[in-house]
């Protein structure tokens, strides 16, 4: 079978070094090699991050998607305490579905999907009400919005409140500066600009907000994120049966960006970004959101009138290619192409000719344009003067 080329924001093609990695010795993960390999997991996570006093901040790793990541946030750092989700996207939503389960003191500011989060509208929230933590996805991946961490976090600190972010498809690809952020802890997954396989994720965070956890209720067995960071700090260990073979995948992917140069690395994935949007304008496609809102990690394409995504999908997997449908509100309306993993500039002259060629298929549509993306009902909300007041649920 041929491979494809994977234009999506996870899984993404790995590197050979990393499919090399995944087959190594066999080893227990009660030995000393796994508790070598852990920590220096830990140690170039905390590289990746760019963290300068490495000794306030610690990571685990969790055999699990980045869901599972974030489910072990929610349900291990707030207790009994109050949380606010800030949501403009199906991540948020997943988050406060996750928080909604585990914390009854829950509470939501949704903003519609490809909108940025009002910070306007987030301070005069936390001036009114009280939150012990605040939560927000990094990069929406549904809409490709690339939220503002420093302006939130800051927020989140001058009201007493903890900063969790989901940084699950933006770690690898856009800065995330714990320290300047006032980040209490922050998640990712393996699989998506890191380079690696699925089935790992991991928490980043203070030690001395690790070290609390374990005065808060237990909520979940498997994904305690206390019971995680004892067994890291105390042994260089997980609690359960680790995904060994996932473990040697990561550290290989995380060795590949240090050695480049994790600036290096970021500026690489904005040219690429760069280099498809250029491209794909070209072609007269119009994009979802803003250019300057975006992450450099995917581009959110809003699908002409003539075009049918489904089709339009198969052909390009006819061409070995692989990319991404809208969900949600945007089902039907855009398609997404990202630009991680191992993709070469060459790769994606070869995706923009197949887009091309693909698109010239479809019957064009005369004298009409291309409407604007309507939001679902569900993702509108009005006040009587016709400004947009964000929908606020609590629990």
């Amino acid at each position: 079978m041929n491979q494809f080329m994977l234009f999506t924001p996870g899984p993404v093609n790995v590197a050979a070094n990393v499919r090399l990695a995944i087959a190594k010795n066999d080893i227990c993960h009660r030995e000393a090699e796994f508790d070598d390999l852990l920590a220096g997991i830990e140690h170039k996570l905390l590289e990746m991050f760019e963290i300068k006093n490495k000794a306030r901040y610690s990571a685990v790793v969790i055999t699990g998607s980045g869901t599972a990541a974030n489910e072990a946030m929610l349900s291990s750092v707030v207790g009994d305490k109050k949380v606010l989700i800030l949501s403009n996207g199906e991540f948020g939503e997943r988050l406060h579905k996750i928080s909604d389960i585990h914390n009854a003191n829950t509470f939501l500011l949704e903003f519609p999907w490809g909108q940025s989060i009002d910070v306007d509208v987030v301070k005069a929230f936390l001036n009114t009400h009280h939150m012990d933590v605040v939560v927000m996805v990094h990069h929406e991946t549904c809409t490709g919005m690339l939220n503002p961490l420093q302006v939130i976090g800051g927020l989140a600190k001058s009201h007493g409140a903890l900063f969790v972010v989901d940084c699950v498809s933006s770690a690898g690809a856009e800065a995330v500066d714990m320290e300047a952020c006032n980040i209490a802890f922050c998640s990712s997954s393996s699989s998506k600009a890191i380079g690696s396989y699925a089935g790992l994720s991991f928490v980043v965070g203070e030690t001395a907000e690790f070290e609390k956890l374990k005065h808060n209720p237990v909520k979940t067995a498997y994904l305690n994120l206390a019971t995680f960071y004892a067994f890291m700090s105390a042994r260089s260990q997980t609690p359960n049966t680790p995904g060994v073979p996932l473990f040697y995948g990561l550290d290989q992917a995380l060795s590949n960006i240090l050695l480049e140069g994790v600036s290096n690395r970021y500026a690489k994935i904005r040219r690429r970004a760069r280099l498809l949007r250029r491209g794909m304008a070209k072609l007269g496609l119009k994009f979802l959101i803003d250019q300057k809102d975006m992450c450099s990690v995917l581009t959110t394409v809003v699908v002409p009138p003539n075009v049918d995504v489904g089709r339009l999908r198969q052909k390009l997997r006819e061409c070995s290619i692989v990319i991404y449908e809208g969900k949600g509100c945007f089902k039907n309306k855009v398609f997404q192409v990202g630009n991680i993993g191992e993709l070469s500039n060459r790769d994606i002259r070869v995706f923009l000719a197949a887009l091309g060629e693909v698109l010239q298929g479809f019957q064009p549509v005369a004298q009409e344009k291309i409407a604007a993306v309507p939001l679902s009902p569900a993702h509108e909300a009005h006040d009587n003067s016709g400004v947009y007041a964000p929908a606020i649920a609590g629990t």
